[in-house]
């Protein structure tokens, strides 16, 4: 038998529907169907359709793109979308993930103002761990900072591998802005790593989120550990297009980020773990 030229891992490479952004839900269902995705990361924000759950799974029937995981309502902009408490964000999250399919809920850590939140975030984090097969891949966050101020926006803590978490989620977009090492911090995160948001940065005070390879990320690199590892979770694009000019450039980069994404989880089989 010929052995294979190539090894590629099982992580399905999804298509975050905040990579549309200012377009709609339902356009990220289309495109990511249109390029060949292997699914969605859903982000329950402003747009109506994406707090609905229903009207998700009609979508993704319709498009015949799976829903792998739901990005539970954390931003600034979403504080009262399902509920201004944070536990019941989550409650909803995961059930929405329970209905859909989808593996995993990402979930910020919170901001230190919402103390009561922040105080029981890790134990609270584990009790919905124990209460059903979703995982919470808690996300790396960063610094805010303006001009040579720097704020800690997040409780306990921006760089949540100084926490016990059962799942992390990486974003390199989100390394960049807080001039961490990428790849220091997976290995930190080792086997609880579950869920990759992959996107680049220049490492200025903003979350760039560029299209993987236009920053000074290690994204290739790291693509290449998690395929010679044998990485199982989902590896979601999560790009800003909103100054895209067109819709074809928008396109365009979406398509550019899942070639550079799909091309760096291929490894010669002698590069592969077991």
């Amino acid at each position: 038998m010929t052995e294979p030229v190539v090894r590629i891992p099982d992580a399905k490479v999804a298509l975050s529907t905040a990579s549309v952004y200012p377009e709609s839900t339902a356009t990220a269902f289309e495109i990511a169907a249109r390029l060949g995705y292997d699914g969605v990361e859903v982000m329950v924000w402003t747009d109506p359709v994406s707090q609905d759950v229903e009207a998700l799974r009609r979508l993704s029937d319709y498009h015949q793109v799976p829903i792998l995981a739901v990005h539970a309502p954390c931003l600034l902009i979403t504080q009262r979308v399902w509920s201004t408490d944070p536990w019941v964000k989550l409650q909803r999250a995961r059930a929405a993930a329970e209905r859909l399919g989808a593996s995993t809920v990402v979930v910020h850590p919170p901001f230190r103002w919402q103390r009561s939140y922040a105080r029981d975030f890790v134990s609270g984090i584990w009790r919905m761990v124990d209460e059903t097969d979703v995982r919470f891949a808690v996300e790396n966050m960063y610094p805010w900072r303006y001009r040579d101020r720097e704020m800690l926006a997040y409780a306990p803590d921006w760089d949540v591998t100084k926490d016990d978490y059962r799942h992390f989620t990486v974003d390199l977009s989100h390394t960049a802005t807080a001039r961490a090492d990428a790849l220091a911090m997976v290995d930190r995160m080792g086997d609880r790593l579950a869920h990759v948001h992959i996107a680049d940065g220049g490492g200025s005070g903003k979350d760039e989120h560029l299209v993987p390879g236009r920053g000074s990320q290690p994204c290739a690199a790291l693509l290449e550990r998690l395929a010679g590892n044998g990485f199982t979770g989902h590896v979601v694009v999560e790009v800003n297009t909103r100054r895209s000019m067109s819709a074809a450039e928008r396109e365009a980069d979406l398509a550019e980020a899942l070639a550079f994404t799909r091309l760096h989880l291929a490894v010669p089989p002698e590069a592969a773990g077991p």
